[in-house]
């Protein structure tokens, strides 16, 4: 269901139906593995690895309800906290910018968006928002028990909610804005702290993109939606960011389309969206690159597609398949974002904080 590399790209952690979470060194173009995580007792959705100076984390999250945190310690991974706060299939996990500490936010089928942040001692905080997306009557099964699929076949689940006269069941992605301030590349007095707002995006079954903020006294508060969508929203992705005035967002749908996104007022509550493409089927999931011009989409047609985005307008008005030249552009961006990456490495490890 979902692979991901972690910060240097030298692990790939996988998750599938089979209840596994495995890691394989994939140095070298090599396919080793290195941990075959067990844990979840229902198919795991999604994987995300935090950011190194916390060390090897990786979360995991499934139907079963349940989110997991393994870090390796001595060169054993090993289950450090299993969250279990939520009532139904927890479909996305998403770690905050290390910025603001080990942050972990969860979106799941019961409507609810959990936030775990790591402590000190082993200890995790909860805060939760309730009803972020919202939650009609759960889907019946025999035995008279209830239970969310947010990944079976659409013509049975629409089946189902005909007959229970069902709307939306939850949150489908979450996705942190960057900690960088929009505008501070240019606006920021050289030398000054940036003043860090918390902010991450969630999709769900209403069809809405909704952004969160969190408040001076710590609470969550719900700062605006974005509709452009006509059936459940699958993936978020806010693009990461080097203070340019502009936010950017990417989302995908049932619907079969993707939006862009876009919003150049300080503020934030200018957003407008733009089509990038309509595909023929449901699009499961946006990705951007490290450096933000290269969005990355796949869909049930069994393909995926890459577009480059544009320097003005940060969007392209036309995908394009895997190529020889496109690739030839990709492996650049990426040689460009190791080199960046092995400078910061030393900074990194003089700036661990153990989990």
């Amino acid at each position: 269901h979902d692979a991901q590399m972690d910060y240097y790209g030298t692990r790939l952690a996988t998750c599938s139906s089979d209840r596994s979470v495995k890691i394989f060194d994939v140095r070298n173009g090599g396919q080793i593995l290195i941990a075959d995580l067990r844990g979840h007792e229902g198919p795991v959705w999604q994987v995300a690895w935090a950011h190194p100076m916390y060390g090897n984390v990786l979360a995991s999250c499934s139907y079963d309800r349940k989110v997991i945190i393994w870090k390796e310690e001595n060169g054993t991974w090993e289950k450090t906290h299993e969250h279990t706060g939520h009532d139904s299939s927890v479909n996305s996990v998403c770690w905050a910018p290390h910025d603001y500490g080990l942050i972990l936010a969860c979106g799941s089928s019961d409507g609810a968006i959990s936030l775990l942040t790591y402590s000190g001692l082993g200890q995790w905080e909860v805060k939760k928002i309730n009803s972020a997306h919202t939650v009609s009557h759960a889907l019946p099964v025999c035995g008279g028990s209830s239970v969310a699929l947010p990944r079976v076949p659409c013509s049975l689940l629409r089946e189902w909610q005909e007959q229970c006269h069902c709307c939306a069941i939850g949150c489908n992605a979450v996705s942190w804005a960057p900690a960088v301030v929009p505008g501070s590349l240019i606006d920021q007095p050289s030398g000054q702290k940036p003043n860090y707002i918390k902010k991450f995006a969630s999709g769900g079954c209403d069809n809405l993109i909704k952004l969160w903020k969190e408040e001076e006294d710590g609470q969550w508060k719900e700062e605006q939606k974005l509709e452009a969508h006509s059936d459940w929203v699958r993936d978020v992705a806010w693009a990461p960011s080097i203070g340019l005035p502009t936010s950017t967002i990417a989302s995908c749908s049932q619907d079969g389309r993707v939006f862009i996104w876009t919003c150049d007022d300080a503020s934030g509550n200018a957003w407008s969206p733009k089509l990038l493409h309509k595909f023929n089927d449901v699009v499961w999931h946006v990705s951007w690159s490290i450096t933000a011009n290269i969005l990355a989409v796949s869909g049930g047609d069994n393909k995926w597609k890459e577009w480059l985005t544009d320097t003005k307008t940060r969007i392209t008005s036309k995908g394009r398949p895997w190529d020889p030249e496109l690739k030839q552009q990709v492996t650049a961006v990426a040689e460009t974002c190791m080199n960046g990456m092995n400078l910061e490495l030393s900074h990194v490890k003089q700036h661990s904080k153990p989990v």
